[in-house]
């Protein structure tokens, strides 16, 4: 799918470099490229730089005028875009719909529709035609569900933990915040999820689904107090302060606050948040009900459910908040999969993100204005290849340390229910066969036959069956294309607006880092194997997840960039386990814009394994 900003100016979508030079030809991509839901700006541009399917078709949605269509058969009947673009682009479509099994003669109806929950309702929904069966009400989640607690679970993360973890039959627990409760409207009562009511267990956005149920953190903790003869009571609101106050100040209470930060697609506003957050600080009076549990409580764990970092430098400096821990957006299952978490039955996982002590800390500030004409933003992304981890890296060297542009928490980070050690690295030099570059040309653009450039060959056939806002091929006059397009800028030939050779069908340079899918085959020999020994040295079977981060050497080049990790499942007690990496080419080589391919520097190379991006107790020189 290609997305709606600009790259270089140019839409994505119309991006030849992108599409045809990049996805295409040095990556090989046999699939089809379609356009985000409108996000396709012209005709033949969209053609020709490789996007081959649009959606959903029209200009604006529901008015069934389109950029393609009849336009599309014009374009080919003036010569403006290749017919071999449309057997290419169809060819494109079918493969994949082969791929998966199925055949022109055995496609079947799908069993659900995306615009309707009804049994009943409009096949074509727009146009509001052809009622009849839509959904067949099949249900499809088997056992999914323990994928779906396990998943959450283990990729909650601790960031802080000082012994309040893990839960054991505590006597008094007392649950504080809305993020712990229902959604007053029920679990799917904002339309694609677009509120921040109850618990968050879903980012919103187009791309939601409904819960078949959820799961609060307030029910499976509740459940699992009932099970140990704790007491229990909770407070499922921000700004309940009266209530919240008589419970936590009650002696042997353990709290656990809950606080979010929401975050979605741009179409829908959110308490002033269109899409990206406008801050990092915890919504609805979150950072304040923290502060205001833990300084009656002296056993304050803190939950937090987000679509990324928050700014948590005071909370994790607060002697009275005992535990700190994330648990992004699990899904269905959150109750239960924070549960399994919070009581130790399962191990949990590591920060996919580094959390900084204040905004500034992160470098660049986001663009809050369009800057480049017709409310387009335009990003030069001077921050390079220093983003997240390798921003803070540089900054510091990639040693821990402290200060304003220190992380709180850094890149895969996280604590877990035992201690490791980390020993014996080896690394072993695997193919040193030289790396040779693609070369030789392309076959020409293959063609299927001819085809009518008559124009009244493309007319409407006889009787046909016309619904509105629908998108055909054909024409609605055949009386003349510029008749036909309602275009006043019709009849341009290909070498007016178009770039040089766009449509040239003969044989083309291959790229140098094409050939295969996926791009030359020899970016992806191993290079070097590099293992190390993971040994459990507390009292309790666990996971560990350990790392490697390689340096490219070099002017200018990142502290260290991940390159390989894994997660090392139940470990006993004094047992240990192999972390094996394998380095390709490519995992070692850098871009270069001149030659346009992947390149192994002279530079000295080094690696680093260890639990997280910055405590990396094993090094190696890569020889």
């Amino acid at each position: 799918m290609c997305s709606y900003n600009q790259v270089n100016n140019s839409y994505a979508c119309q991006n030849s470099k992108l599409l045809n030079g990049i996805l295409k030809h040095e990556y090989g991509f046999q699939g089809f490229v379609m356009s985000d839901w409108q996000a396709q700006h012209s005709g033949v541009s969209n053609a020709v730089a490789g996007m081959d399917m649009s959606m959903p078709g029209d200009t604006i949605f529901n008015t069934g005028r389109s950029y393609w269509g009849g336009n599309l058969t014009l374009a080919v009947l003036n010569g403006t875009v290749p017919a071999y673009r449309i057997d290419d682009m169809a060819m494109r479509i079918m493969a994949s719909l082969f791929k998966v099994g199925w055949s022109v003669e055995t496609a079947k109806d799908t069993n659900f529709f995306s615009w309707s929950r009804n049994t009943y309702d409009y096949r074509h929904a727009a146009a509001k035609e052809a009622m009849e069966q839509v959904n067949f009400q099949v249900d499809v989640r088997a056992n999914h569900a323990n994928h779906i607690r396990e998943s959450g679970a283990k990729g909650t993360v601790i960031l802080k933990n000082n012994g309040a973890l893990p839960l054991n039959k505590p006597k008094f627990l007392a649950v504080i915040g809305e993020d712990a409760g229902p959604n007053p409207k029920g679990p799917n009562g904002c339309p694609d999820r677009g509120c921040d009511d109850g618990t968050l267990a879903m980012l919103w956005g187009s791309g939601t689904s409904n819960f078949p149920y959820l799961i609060t953190p307030d029910s499976a903790l509740q459940q699992q107090a009932i099970k140990d003869g704790s007491r229990y009571e909770s407070v499922l609101s921000n700004y309940a302060w009266s209530a919240t106050h008589d419970l936590v100040s009650q002696p042997n209470v353990t709290a656990i606050v809950f606080a979010n930060s929401n975050a979605g697609e741009g179409y829908i506003n959110v308490g002033g948040n269109e899409g990206d957050r406008n801050n990092l600080t915890l919504w609805k009076n979150g950072d304040d009900l923290i502060k205001n549990v833990s300084a009656l409580c002296r056993n304050t764990i803190v939950v937090i459910h987000s679509g990324g970092p928050v700014l948590l430098d005071e909370i994790s400096k607060n002697e009275n908040v005992t535990a700190i821990v994330w648990a992004g957006q699990p899904g269905q299952e959150s109750g239960n999969s924070l549960t399994d978490i919070l009581y130790g039955k399962t191990s949990p996982g590591r920060t996919p993100f580094t959390w900084g002590a204040s905004e500034e800390a992160y470098g660049n500030n986001v663009l809050y204005k369009p800057n480049n004409g017709k409310d387009a933003p335009q990003d030069d992304f001077t921050d390079g290849a220093f983003f997240d981890y390798r921003h803070f890296d540089k900054e510091s060297d990639g040693k821990p340390g402290s200060g304003p542009k220190a992380p709180v928490y850094e890149f895969g980070f996280g604590l877990s229910w035992s201690t490791f050690e980390y020993s014996n690295l080896q690394v072993v030099k695997k193919n040193d066969r030289p790396y040779k570059p693609t070369t030789g040309n392309s076959i020409a653009a293959p063609t299927f036959g001819n085809f009518s450039k008559d124009i009244k060959d493309y007319g409407f056939p006889s009787g046909f069956h016309y619904v509105e806002q629908f998108i055909y091929p054909w024409l609605n006059t055949t009386t003349s294309g510029k008749e036909a397009s309602g275009d006043s800028s019709y009849g341009k030939t290909a070498e007016e607006f178009l770039p040089p050779n766009a449509i040239d069908a003969n044989p083309q340079p291959k790229h140098p880092a094409g050939g295969e899918p996926g791009g030359n085959r020899q970016l992806f020999d191993v290079i070097y194997e590099v293992t190390a020994t993971i040994t459990n040295t507390g009292k309790t079977m666990t996971d560990e997840v350990p790392q490697l981060y390689l340096s490219h050497g070099g002017q200018g080049e990142p502290v260290r960039v991940l390159r390989g990790f894994d997660r090392i499942e139940r470990i006993a007690p004094g047992a240990s386990a192999t972390f094996r990496v394998e380095l390709t080419r490519r995992d070692i080589s850098n871009w270069d814009t001149n030659t346009q391919n992947w390149v192994v520097t002279d530079a000295p190379k080094t690696i680093w394994v260890g639990s997280s991006s910055r405590n990396l107790p094993l090094s190696a020189k890569l020889q």
